[in-house]
């Protein structure tokens, strides 16, 4: 196992299906410690409160036996005890929504952007709002988390939940085969469009028959420099905007053009013929056989994916690094709206975010069973590949232990990172779709239809794009975007914009 496959919140986007876990935590009834914890906050200090965690990840053969663990901890400091669940990556969405509407009991509940939708849920009344329990509980991890992040995940003022401190913006880059880049002495040093990678790709492509130049799976978007209303629907606001108009991105130059570089990369044979079609580039990563991809961006990701690929990798910026909606809502932990100890899930979210005992454990397992430490590094041992997680997902990333190639000064790599970021236009603008809901499910059938193989370049947009910005009109995105637009110009009026 490697820790550095873990940091990453775009892990989100390659979610995949498996199996749910409903397992009970082997140490809830843990008799080591019957003293009255700090803070207890409703019913007896002597009965510890059990809190119901569901998290995404494939489940993990030893979630109980390290929540026994956790559990010993969080009963001496907060009379708490924990029970995970962890479900996979691809039944996430859909299972807690079907474990929320019947009213399953669950105190904390691990939600996103991008898996099982925060903003969507926060309006549908599935978690507690936080503003009395957060200055009353949650003191320390409003000074420790960064204040962009609380207030990035604000949804119609409120917030819903805590977000996980790490990357802050998001930024693309090119990423390069280190040992195919040196091999043929390319340069990357001025990559940065689109259009700058042709040359690159011509040698590869003459070079290397087995090598697929450019990889992309069906998830594939050329980057235009704008900010998207909801991820992967055609809405979207220009990044130097100055009126705030909300267009259709298959209309813009940007977009036009860069379909037409698709297509022309495609027709060269830079692409794979199934890009449309692939769910996954894992076997090229595993293979090798590929020149360059795209990919989010975080300080010092060179380092985990050469350590998680087993060859070098080394990246070039495709963008700035921009702070968004989908980057602060990459990984929240919010309190279920029927929890029954809201008061305590609050205490166990505040120890979490700033007790670095916990939040390792959490992360990496039992001390000298899963992993060892080497003053701050963590060096992990062959029980280890039954304690994998998502560390994004599970709280503050700055508390984390190092890995052995991460360099002593990693943490405030990240906070001058977050700190250079810049605010998207519409930094906090959550569009509510209800009033067009109807319309917005046409859009996205639409969308399923066309949208992956004009981005990966597979048909010609000259004739392929009109066709694919009529069927969306047809669809009522139109209308969408009229009532997004009004949404847009109230909240800037509200906000000074």
């Amino acid at each position: 196992m490697s820790k550095n496959r873990k940091s990453f919140s775009f892990v989100l986007a390659m979610l995949m299906a498996v199996t749910l876990i409903l397992s009970a935590c082997g140490g809830n009834k843990d008799n080591s410690s019957n003293s009255a914890a700090t803070g207890d906050s409703g019913g007896s200090s002597d009965k510890p409160v059990e809190l119901i965690w569901y998290t995404i990840g494939t489940p993990q053969k030893d979630v109980d036996r390290v929540m026994e663990e956790v559990s010993k901890y969080t009963k001496e400091k907060i009379n708490a005890t924990i029970k995970m669940k962890m479900i996979d990556w691809g039944d996430y969405q859909q299972k807690m929504q079907v474990l929320v509407a019947s009213g399953e009991p669950m105190d904390i509940v691990f939600t996103s952007s991008g898996g099982f939708d925060y903003v969507q849920n926060a309006r549908k009344g599935a978690f507690l709002a936080l503003d009395d329990l957060l200055p009353k509980y949650g003191q320390d991890l409003v000074k420790t988390i960064d204040p962009a992040f609380l207030n990035g995940s604000k949804v119609d003022g409120h917030n819903y939940g805590i977000p996980a401190n790490k990357e802050l913006p998001q930024q693309e880059v090119w990423r390069f085969n280190k040992n195919l880049v040196d091999k043929y002495k390319l340069d990357i040093s001025n990559v940065r469009s689109l259009d700058s990678l042709e040359p690159l790709l011509k040698t590869i492509k003459e070079n290397e028959p087995n090598v697929t130049p450019f990889g992309m799976d069906k998830n594939y978007v050329p980057y235009v420099p704008y900010d998207y209303i909801i991820q992967n629907l055609p809405m979207a606001v220009k990044l130097d905007t100055t009126d705030y108009k909300i267009v259709n991105i298959l209309e813009t130059p940007e977009m036009k053009e860069a379909l037409t570089t698709m297509h022309k990369y495609y027709k060269a044979g830079y692409v794979s013929p199934e890009a449309a079609t692939t769910g996954s580039t894992q076997d090229l990563t595993t293979s090798g056989n590929w020149l360059l991809d795209r990919a989010q961006t975080q300080p010092l990701a060179d380092n985990s994916w050469s350590a998680s690929y087993g060859y070098p990798v080394v990246s070039t910026p495709a963008s700035d690094a921009i702070i968004t909606n989908t980057s602060v809502q990459g990984s929240i932990m919010a309190i279920s709206a029927n929890s029954e100890h809201p008061e305590k899930a609050m205490e166990f979210l505040n120890l979490l975010n700033t007790d670095t005992k916990l939040r390792n454990m959490v992360d990496s397992g039992i001390e000298g069973v899963h992993y060892k430490l080497n003053g701050n590094k963590i060096e992990n041992l062959p029980e280890s590949k039954n304690y994998d997680m998502p560390s994004y997902s599970l709280g503050n990333n700055m508390l984390l232990y190092l890995n052995p190639n991460d360099p002593d000064n990693k943490w405030d790599e990240f906070k001058k990172f977050n700190a250079e970021g810049k605010d998207s236009p519409i930094l906090s603008f959550n569009f509510d779709s209800t009033k067009v809901a109807s319309e917005m499910t046409a859009v996205q059938n639409v969308k399923e239809q066309f949208w992956a193989s004009l981005m990966t370049g597979t048909v010609d947009p000259a004739t392929y794009l009109p066709k694919t910005i009529e069927k969306f009109k047809q669809a009522g995105l139109d209308k969408v975007m009229q009532e997004a637009q009004s949404q847009l110009d109230a909240w800037r009026t509200e906000n000074g914009k």
